[in-house]
């Protein structure tokens, strides 16, 4: 590990109406990504925020009777606000009103124009404010008397206007050759495949600025026009490393960008558009844009028109922050789209969480405090039965670390189910009740219970850190001192007292 910066990023969120579940599982995928590279070792940069021009947010605010910038101030807040009951462990939140953000947009449109990657002529053309994205006629279809886009179903309304161009069809082959040289720059490979797909089918030249609203950052020479969303939005990853200062110890740590974690709905604009931005003004793309797939409601994407808005703070006030956390990260299959059910996630919580999880700690816990004081003995003699247990996560370590890094989360999830149950049949098997006659033996079953329970904690905090931290308290340990290293080294807990912890998780109980 050479490099031991690493710079993960959310999409930035639109503030036109609250928080959905969709936000939330966005941040929560980049959080458990951020706290696992820092439990590896590495400065991490984790970035959120949030994207406040354009005319859907103009439309929004003037609907709420509001100025653009207070309807901002306001929706943006529940977005920090949410960063806060998510348990994320960001380290910025980027608003692109702010001025170190206009700064760094400005800056880019002046070296694409300074270049002549920037021109002046007449757009026209279908274009949606919900995407804040233009379609051509093939993507788009009619559905009762309505024009839409077939992707996202959104509405979509006839165009013609002025606008700056971007020579996006310049760099179609460029785009090309960089994704064969970077053939992990897109994943998952099928959504790969679709981008490919696209730009070699022809790249037509960018609309990137609007005359007909005023709610943007205006063009630096001409401020008749503001600049197209993707343009400004895009920059955020750069303006929150605090360029144009290249010479700024934040830019020079952490970019390029590791991972964009992003909705597969805004793919397009990340694999395609935004490469293309930046090799046309000499930045280095990121190394990295994942498009997941969409939390559903039922069967549809949720979003604000159509009613169906999951909101993460009612899930959370009835089930607890955690079990949220573990269920998305476990239950959807990460790249696929998902959905989320009350059944679903409670059985997930009596399933994994409550039986596998914590049974185990309370079960372990409490025979130690009963029939050994609570005391860990380093009077043990461990057999192969107890070793190959230990085995499973030293020799399975650099697995474990590539399936983060390629961004399996459902192997890495597995991985630690597989673990958590052969723990509670090492448990039942052992019987440690029935040892009590032979003291070593009875030392050696509980220490190497313990241990397993320390071990799998490690791999769970970046999925359920609150939980994780409550649990490393049966050791006397701060969880921010552990990291990885324990578990590759295979170093062991220490003699001592234990504590005892609260129940970690509740079976909810269900009518018949």
């Amino acid at each position: 590990m050479q490099n031991k910066n690493y710079y993960i990023t959310t999409p930035i969120y639109y503030p036109s109406a609250k928080p959905h579940m969709g936000h939330a599982y966005s941040s929560i995928i980049a959080d458990f990504f951020a706290r696992f590279k820092r439990m590896q070792g590495y400065n991490v940069f984790y970035l959120t925020g949030t994207d406040e021009h354009g005319q859907k947010i103009e439309r929004a605010a003037k609907e709420n009777g509001k100025e653009p910038l207070a309807f901002c101030d306001e929706i943006s807040q529940t977005f920090k606000d949410l960063t806060q009951t998510l348990n994320l462990s960001n380290n910025d939140f980027i608003r692109t009103t702010e001025e170190r953000h206009k700064k760094s947009a400005k800056n880019i449109w002046n070296i694409l124009e300074k270049k002549g990657e920037i021109y002046l002529s007449k757009y026209s053309g279908w274009y949606s404010v919900s995407d804040e994205a233009f379609y051509t006629d093939d993507e788009i279809e009619e559905v009762n008397g309505l024009k839409q886009c077939k992707i996202s179903g959104s509405k979509v309304e006839w165009v013609e206007e002025e606008s700056y161009f971007f020579k996006l069809s310049k760099w179609e082959k460029t785009l090309i050759k960089f994704y064969e040289d970077n053939p992990h720059f897109i994943l998952p490979i099928s959504r790969k495949n679709e981008v490919v797909s696209f730009v070699k089918g022809g790249l037509k030249d960018l609309s990137v600025s609007r005359k007909s609203f005023k709610w943007g950052i205006p063009v630096p020479t001409n401020n008749q026009h503001v600049m197209y969303v993707w343009l400004d939005a895009l920059t955020n990853y750069l303006s929150a490393l605090n360029y144009p200062n290249e010479k700024d110890e934040l830019y020079k740590n952490f970019w390029p960008a590791d991972l964009h974690v992003i909705g597969k709905d805004i793919l397009r604009f990340h694999a395609v558009y935004w490469p293309a931005f930046l090799l046309a003004a000499d930045i280095k793309p990121p190394k990295r844009v994942y498009g997941h797939g969409w939390i559903l409601s039922g069967d549809q994407k949720m979003s604000k028109s159509k009613g169906n808005i999951l909101d993460p703070i009612e899930i959370i006030n009835t089930y607890g922050l955690d079990p949220l956390r573990y269920y998305l990260i476990k239950e959807v299959s990460f790249g696929n789209d998902g959905n989320i059910s009350e059944e679903k996630l409670e059985n997930c919580i009596n399933s994994d969480l409550a039986n596998n999880y914590g049974n185990l700690c309370q079960r372990v816990t409490s025979f130690c405090e009963k029939n050994m004081n609570s005391e860990i003995s380093k009077d043990v003699n461990f057999v192969d039965e107890d070793l190959n247990l230990f085995s499973n996560y030293t020799d399975n370590f650099t697995k474990i670390v590539e399936y983060v890094d390629k961004q399996d989360i459902n192997s890495y999830i597995n991985f630690i189910v597989d673990q958590l149950f052969a723990a509670n049949k090492y448990f039942n098997d052992q019987e440690p009740w029935k040892k009590k006659g032979d003291k070593k033996r009875l030392n050696t079953i509980v220490y190497t219970s313990l241990e397993l329970i320390r071990k799998v904690t490690i791999l769970l905090y970046p999925i359920i850190p609150n939980t994780a931290q409550k649990t490393m308290k049966i050791f006397n340990i701060e969880f921010e001192k552990n990291n990885l290293e324990t578990i590759k080294n295979n170093t062991f807990i220490n003699s001592g007292k234990i504590n005892k912890i609260p129940i970690l998780f509740k079976k909810i109980e269900k009518n018949d």
